[in-house]
């Protein structure tokens, strides 16, 4: 469904005329239609969980010089519990520094993690130790292109009426119509509570960790190993 024909099913509920085109008018209304639009896209795209359909791997490659690379053209953040394997050792992530000063007090006292370790900063990804050549570090991240054009080609925002959401796009219909009612301080609080029930059940359907796993060994909380096999009698 094209973000026009979700524009199409807002209008009625909100009271607008039901409009032929949109992001190629110039009328007031319709630039707010697709303000709102992007806005809440990146809402539901970004603020939420991590969705599946916005994952993408990344992997960086060592050249034994380079202590930084620069974070992939469409990144928008790490995933929630994000981690970076190496290729030198596969059994053992890089310890994740948060901090920017215990970053830099690492690197000015000269002393690594066992298993080495990484941090953000500016748009680089920082690993130390230096990797070896042609070693790799892989990570998923959440790209920030939410959208496809009628060709299929992803791309950050709405900027066409035949742009489609790659989410679910009853969350987004649901989300405009109680934002815009919320901006022109008409009474909303129905149908923010139907755009939250649909997202928790969009997210919910969304392929992901459950609570309870049946037929399969479950890890620890935070356990990176556990015996790999099943206990015979």
């Amino acid at each position: 469904m094209s973000i026009l024909s979700v524009i199409k099913q807002v209008c009625p509920v909100i009271g607008l005329s039901v409009p032929d085109a949109v992001f190629s008018s110039t009328e007031r209304e319709h630039l707010e239609l697709q303000a709102l639009a992007n806005e809440m896209a990146q809402r539901i795209a970004f603020d939420g969980r991590d969705w599946t359909r916005l994952k993408v791997l990344a992997t960086v490659t060592g050249d034994g010089i380079a202590t930084s690379f620069a974070l992939p053209a469409d990144y928008n953040r790490m995933l929630k519990k994000a981690r970076i394997w190496p290729s030198a050792n596969p059994y053992a992530p890089f310890a994740h520094i948060a901090d920017s000063d215990d970053w830099l007090a690492m690197t000015v006292q000269n002393r690594h993690e066992l298993t080495g370790a990484w941090t953000l900063i500016g748009e680089q990804i920082h690993i130390a130790p230096v990797m070896a050549n042609l070693a790799t570090a892989s990570f998923f991240y959440l790209s920030d292109k939410m959208v496809k054009d009628k060709d299929g080609v992803a791309k950050a925002e709405f900027g066409a009426d035949d742009d489609v959401f790659r989410l679910d796009e009853r969350v987004l219909k649901l989300g405009m119509i109680w934002q815009w009612k919320a901006n022109k301080g008409q009474a909303y609080a129905e149908d923010m509570a139907s755009y939250e029930d649909a997202l928790a059940v969009a997210s919910g359907a969304d392929k992901g960790s459950n609570m309870l796993v049946i037929g399969r060994a479950r890890l620890p909380a935070d356990a990176d190993c556990a015996f790999p096999r099943g206990i015979m009698p």
